[in-house]
């Protein structure tokens, strides 16, 4: 038998066929499966749709991003930008000595930073006092020479009629005298009055003064230039619609048109909404890197340091997502929607809420349920979109496809690598819950009901900060900001704005000047007036007939016409400095201003603009939804588990956890006096798909004892809070509270999922002896092991 067994085993050892566990691993036939090669394509087929999406991504980081889309208010604000342009960038020149920027020395290199920073691409125009003091000098040496031209064609008209009624010579001559000295008469003393300081031009000192300045300081109509004795101001007016891109080289361009004038100043500074806009922008380029990076590590860390799974997959969750997050931007890239300033909490955010599903599955997590909380979380975060903010509703967007990518790629994971890998331990169910414990789940249940409902009474009372100037606090650029408000007295521009068939009628103009004097006298503490049509023709004085008018325009440079008169005469604006740093006093002032100005002529149109109303529309629209939007959120991820789950208790359980976190965390905000964001006037959505799949995986852990499920709701507690808890870096105000407020909903959400769930379910008996733990018939329908 042995020699036999022995010559059988020999030549089927030599046999070439029957070697084929020698051949290297990449070489096994079995590798090259049609599914296998069906895997490989796919993935390369994703990696190409990434790649070529991350490429077409842009970043949008404009004023439009912080406004309300498709509002009557913004649509007004555009058209008045189109007429004059935009927010101006401010270039603010001070010394130390009064007077001393318009001297000779200094007047001529400005004039010549004027004439080269109208030059720049986007700059729709550009007002300084160099060329306004030029301006206003050649049409006076026009009007000199004007009336020397009309002076002698009256002499020679007197002369001409007398040699035709037969006069002789010496009476020719006596009458053309006469002619000289009665127009000497009624322009000489004009002539004199206007210009005592000598001939027009900006190398007499004495003209440029008696233009600019009076007994009392500088003149009213040049505030907006000439702010105060010791600084003067350029405005760039920038091009209406400018993306980010443009905003950006706009300020780059004009910062270095500056730099290379070489200005005799004791301090030049450039600031301006665009400028401060751009730095915002710059800012969240800077920090996504970082703010990624260190999310990155933070999750993982989380990850790789909890026990929960073999080390060699302790990663998997956060690759998953890490892929989702990919896909998601480059289907912004695909579609051409520009990223906002939103994108840098998504990548924290989904950070941590993406790498839940994959955790779930991997500790025994039915599958339905996975895919029913993620709809869930999706559709709640999809309410966001009902925000009238373009970047709130681009956090919206991100997240809810997001969440749904990655709950995808954790369920293709989850099928690839057959979780779970590890056996149970020796016992999953939990310890028995000690004595009381129940009774002190229903007390906390209770005490955290009661501190919830004062904060959803609290919701409609809660102060809002929808300030564009608090989404810059932190970046450097609001320094200068805060400098420049502080010498011209305004942050922001408020128009007053008449339209009609001729904005220049004496009815229109007669309006405007009464319109100038009730806001100056009622609220020129508020409101600093900056130049107008009626400002400009101060000259002409009150109520001037058609002819004045005509003549006055005519006068004045088309430069400065331009600033307040459309070219057809169909719009002007009456132009006010104010502060945007309080939306609530600008929201009465609006109110309190438009009941107070006079009505408009038959046939005219009055309307207040300016991006400082626009801000104060956008509160009060997010203002009005905050309870709605806060519900709507709870209510549509509760439908969604409704519908999917079959357990119909865990989503009204998942309902009460989501009201009761989001209810404390406006208690919170109450009682620490912190003020709502537009982000955050949405608290609801956000913490209802935290909240939501915690009370529902953690029902699912009560009922069958596992301890795997329960020890998956703490990792993902851990993970997202600490993903959110990075915000803190940024350098960005709200980012950083932002960041802290959703950490602490997190922690709020796994709380109150504990009290709901432990105070409303009973584990399932042990299973009988014999039996292993978490295989029961009623928990056996519980775990991924049941399929």
């Amino acid at each position: 038998m042995t020699v036999k067994r022995f010559r059988i085993r020999r030549p089927r050892w030599k046999s070439p066929p029957e070697r084929p566990t020698l051949l290297p691993r990449f070489a096994h036939p079995r590798r090259w499966t049609p599914r296998a090669v069906a895997g490989g394509l796919a993935a390369a087929l994703l990696v190409a749709f990434c790649a070529t999406g991350l490429s077409k991504v842009e970043m949008q980081t404009s004023i439009s991003s912080f406004l309300p889309a498709s509002d009557g208010s913004l649509t007004e604000l555009e058209k008045q930008e189109a007429a004059f342009g935009g927010d101006p960038i401010v270039v603010l020149l001070e010394t130390e000595q009064p007077r001393r920027l318009l001297d000779t020395a200094h007047l001529t290199p400005q004039l010549q930073l004027e004439g080269k920073l109208a030059e720049l691409p986007d700059a729709a125009a550009v007002y300084g006092p160099g060329t306004a003091l030029n301006q206003i000098a050649g049409q006076a040496q026009d009007l000199l020479a004007e009336l020397a031209g009309k002076r002698d064609a009256a002499q020679a008209l007197a002369v001409a009629k007398a040699k035709e009624d037969g006069k002789s010579a010496a009476q020719a001559g006596a009458a053309g005298k006469k002619a000289l000295n009665t127009f000497d008469r009624r322009y000489g003393a004009l002539v004199t009055q206007g210009m005592p300081t000598g001939l027009p031009t900006l190398t007499n000192q004495g003209f440029v003064q008696s233009v600019i300045y009076s007994g009392q300081g500088v003149r009213p109509q040049w505030h907006f230039l000439v702010p105060t004795a010791h600084s003067v101001a350029v405005l760039v007016r920038p091009r209406q619609d400018m993306d980010a891109a443009s905003t950006r080289a706009l300020v780059e361009g004009v910062q270095k048109t500056v730099d290379e004038a070489k200005l005799k100043a004791d301090k030049v500074t450039v600031s301006g909404v665009p400028v401060v806009v751009s730095a915002v922008g710059d800012q969240v380029a800077e920090e996504i890197p970082l703010i990624g990076g260190l999310a990155l590590l933070a999750v993982g860390g989380c990850f790789w340091l909890v026990p929960w799974t073999r080390q060699s997959r302790r990663l998997l969750p956060l690759g998953t997502t890490l892929a989702a997050i990919a896909v998601t931007l480059a289907l912004f890239g695909w579609l051409g929607r520009p990223l906002s300033i939103g994108v840098l909490a998504f990548l924290s955010v989904l950070l941590g809420i993406g790498s839940y599903y994959p955790t779930y599955l991997a500790q025994r997590a039915r599958t339905r349920v996975v895919v029913v909380v993620a709809c869930a979380s999706a559709a709640s975060f999809a309410t966001l979109m009902f925000s009238p903010l373009p970047f709130v509703r681009d956090i919206g967007w991100t997240l809810s496809v997001g969440v749904l990518l990655s709950a995808s790629l954790g369920l293709v994971t989850s099928r690839i690598r057959r979780f779970p890998d590890t056996p149970p331990p020796r016992t999953e169910r939990a310890a028995a819950p000690r004595r009381g414990g129940a009774r002190r789940a229903v007390a906390a249940t209770c005490a955290a009901l009661v501190l919830a409902c004062f904060g959803w009474s609290q919701l409609p009372g809660l102060p809002l900060d929808a300030n564009v100037e608090s989404f810059a606090d932190g970046v450097s650029a609001m320094e200068d900001a805060t400098h420049v408000e502080s010498v011209m007295g305004s942050s922001g521009e408020v128009d007053i704005v008449l339209t009609g068939k001729d904005v220049t009628s004496p009815a229109a103009v007669s309006w405007m000047q009464r319109a100038q004097s009730t806001v100056i006298s009622g609220y020129g503490d508020k409101m600093r007036p900056a130049t107008s049509l009626p400002t400009l023709l101060t000259f002409l004085g009150d109520a001037p007939p058609k002819g004045q008018i005509n003549s006055g325009l005519r006068l004045l440079p088309p430069y400065l016409k331009s600033a307040v008169v459309t070219p057809d005469k169909s719009r002007s604006t009456l132009l006010f400095g104010v502060k945007m740093n309080d939306l609530t006093a600008l929201k009465s002032l609006r109110n309190e201003m438009s009941a107070d100005l006079p009505p408009p002529p038959p046939g005219y149109h009055v309307q207040l603009t300016g991006l400082p109303l626009v801000a104060v529309r956008a509160e009060e629209l997010v203002s009005a939804d905050r309870v709605f939007n806060n519900v709507l959120g709870i209510v549509t991820a509760g439908a969604v588990l409704l519908v999917g789950l079959r357990r119909r208790t865990d989503a009204l359980r998942a309902v009460a956890t989501a009201t009761i976190a989001t209810g404390i965390g406006l208690a919170a905000l109450s009682l620490t006096d912190t003020p709502l964001s537009p982000v955050t006037a949405a608290l609801g959505p956000l913490t209802a798909a935290v909240g939501c799949e915690f009370t529902v995986l953690l029902s699912e852990a009560r009922r069958s004892g596992s301890v795997l499920l329960r020890r998956s709701v703490l990792l993902a507690t851990l993970s997202s809070a600490t993903g959110y808890a990075v915000l803190v870096a940024s350098g960005l105000a709200a980012v950083r509270e932002f960041g802290v407020l959703l950490a602490g909903s997190v922690l709020l959400a796994l709380m109150s999922a504990a009290c709901v769930v432990w105070s409303t379910i009973r584990p399932d008996p042990p299973p009988p002896a014999g039996q292993p733990a978490g295989t029961s018939e009623k928990s056996a329908t519980t775990l991924v092991g049941a399929h």
